[in-house]
């Protein structure tokens, strides 16, 4: 058997180390138009900011020793120009020497991954602007960078490299803008989330513009000037486009190959292409939603190496093992700060009109008697009915990526929150605290299902009712230093003595710092004849985030009544 791979960086080499050890007597070859193979690719951005000091370190493999381990051809510099289904040959070009030849195949896969999306805006060809999807790119921004160590950079576009490009150029000691079209960064994540990064990004100096499009560059002596929609601009030394990246398709369109929905390399079960001698894998390819059942992409590591596995085993096997699709899960550093993802964001889950709830609970990282214990919010999405789990994001420092981890094993198994309330975790104060942020989750999550919580969201209090009351539960230095506008301070451990100050017969909308104190403060009311009473999830921390991003403005100017 003769397998060609197209594509040698995540899914297609681990595609071609699974096939031969499934299959020592094939003849596997590998076509890289790049200079390299098997690099880490998500590793570049921290290569730049110098966190990566050795550049040896970003090659899991080479050509040579994918061959002296592997005995796997791997042909680099050579583009795969045309792929000819009918006959079942491949053409391809050394673009070192020109030369052109074809190769015949028993079974193609395909994994050229995505490319950047570079739109055609005035300038953008301009010497400065780059974008970053391989080594070559990241070799000429490091060069360009290190001439320019004092200088602005603009980044265009606020995604996971976006943020990540962000990070490291401060971090060489560059004066950074964020560009971001959209009217908050990270878009696989909802608003709340969203809203305390990006409260942690400007704290750091830098100047993040959202909801702010780019219509061009123009080269002032040795400045680029980016010209913004509004009129305004800024000089920058340096660009990277971070706006986004979409499937590259041109191969499969010359086979012959069908695309699905979401302009992607459709595949079945399998990963098989709609020609059974054709499978493909990575960032080129398209399959169901596992929670909305629509057709997504995944621009991620973690799945492209996955289906690598599964391919080869359904090229050698047969097709006997079913790849269940991913869920995204996704985690980035934004400086001191974790943000991590599972699963389908409330936003996406409106508009695919799944039926869901949303909760938000605020957890110390360990014990909080044992030092260094810091916040995170969790954020969860889940059925009304069952409680099943469709989403979780956290924003938090210490101990984010165990927690992501947990929710999306939860999530990809289609669990409920109930198996949250009960999850058994390690449990040492340096590590986490006898109820863990996950099993807090899955307890405020169960009080709504089961009724003993209701709650509200922060961008519904401007529009309350008329005659509610809008109680804060804090303390009263809490309340005198910040509050909600309107808003009445009852502390929560006086409730009890003060329910004749409380109107029993009109709505009541509660808030604390962080949700519990106000569940609390609801659970008296409600068993003391207040049956109109919600809690606001995620509580005054969530709201203040979200109030101030929404205004664009910083904490100096919240209201204090």
């Amino acid at each position: 058997m003769k397998y060609i791979i197209i594509g040698a960086v995540a899914g297609g080499a681990s595609t071609a180390a699974r096939l031969r050890r499934l299959d020592e007597k094939a003849e596997i070859v590998i076509f890289e138009r790049g200079e390299y193979i098997s690099y880490a690719n998500c590793g570049l951005p921290y290569y730049i900011g110098d966190v990566i000091k050795d550049r040896n370190k970003l090659f899991v493999q080479t050509a040579a020793s994918f061959k002296s381990r592997f005995n796997i051809d791997v042909r680099i510099s050579t583009e795969v120009t045309g792929i000819d289904a009918a006959t079942k040959k491949i053409t391809a070009k050394n673009l070192l020497t020109g030369e052109e030849y074809s190769e015949s195949y028993d079974k193609l896969v395909l994994s050229p991954g995505a490319e950047p999306i570079r739109p055609p805006l005035p300038g953008i060809n301009l010497p400065g602007i780059f974008t970053l999807r391989n080594v070559n790119d990241t070799d000429h921004i490091k060069n360009y960078v290190r001439q320019r160590s004092s200088g602005k950079a603009v980044v265009i576009g606020a995604g996971f490299i976006g943020l990540e490009m962000a990070e490291n150029l401060h971090e060489l000691g560059l004066d950074v803008s964020i560009i971001e079209m959209g009217n908050q960064i990270l878009a696989p994540v909802d608003f709340p989330i969203a809203a305390l990064v990006q409260q942690h990004i400007r704290s750091k100096g830098v100047d993040l513009r959202l909801s702010s499009a780019v219509t061009g560059f123009e080269k002032e002596n040795d400045t680029i000037k980016v010209l913004l929609k509004d009129g305004s601009s800024i000089d920058a030394d340096v660009v990277i486009l971070s706006i986004g990246v979409r499937p590259d398709t041109k191969l499969a369109i010359m086979a012959g190959l069908q695309l699905g929905a979401a302009k992607g390399i459709w595949v079945n079960e399998y990963l098989q292409t709609s020609n059974p001698d054709i499978y493909a894998v990575g960032d080129a390819i398209e399959f169901p939603n596992p929670i909305t059942g629509q057709s997504m992409n995944t621009y991620l590591a973690g799945p492209a190496n996955k289906q690598g596995r599964i391919c080869a085993n359904n090229i050698v096997l047969g097709n006997q093992q079913i790849y269940n699709g991913a869920i995204n899960t996704a985690i980035v550093k934004v400086f001191d700060m974790t943000v991590a993802t599972a699963g389908t964001a409330s936003k996406h889950l409106r508009a695919a009109n799944i039926e869901h709830i949303v909760s938000t609970n605020h957890s110390g990282s360990h014990a909080g008697y044992y030092p260094g214990a810091q916040q995170m919010a969790i954020q969860i999405a889940f059925t009304p009915a069952d409680g099943r789990l469709l989403s979780a994001q956290i924003a938090g420092y210490d101990g984010v990526d165990k927690r992501i981890d947990i929710l999306a094993s939860a999530i990809k198994r289609g669990s409920t929150i109930y198996e949250l309330t009960e999850f058994e975790h390690a449990y040492a104060p340096p590590y986490s605290s006898a109820k863990d942020p996950v099993n807090m989750a899955g307890f405020v999550a169960e009080n709504i299902l089961l009724d003993r919580l209701k709650v509200f969201y922060w961008d519904e209090i401007a529009g309350l009712p008329a005659d509610s009351l809008l109680l804060d539960v804090r303390t009263v230095k809490e309340f005198e230093h910040g509050h909600i506008e309107g808003a009445v301070n009852i502390p929560v451990d006086e409730i009890r003595q003060r329910l004749d100050e409380l109107p029993v017969d009109k709505p009541i909308y509660i808030y604390c710092e962080a949700g519990l104190r106000g569940y609390l403060a609801q659970r008296i009311l409600r068993q003391s004849g207040f049956e109109k009473v919600s809690n606001l999830s995620g509580g005054y921390h969530s709201w203040e985030a979200c109030h101030l991003e929404n205004l664009q403005c910083v904490p100096k100017v919240l209201a204090i009544a």
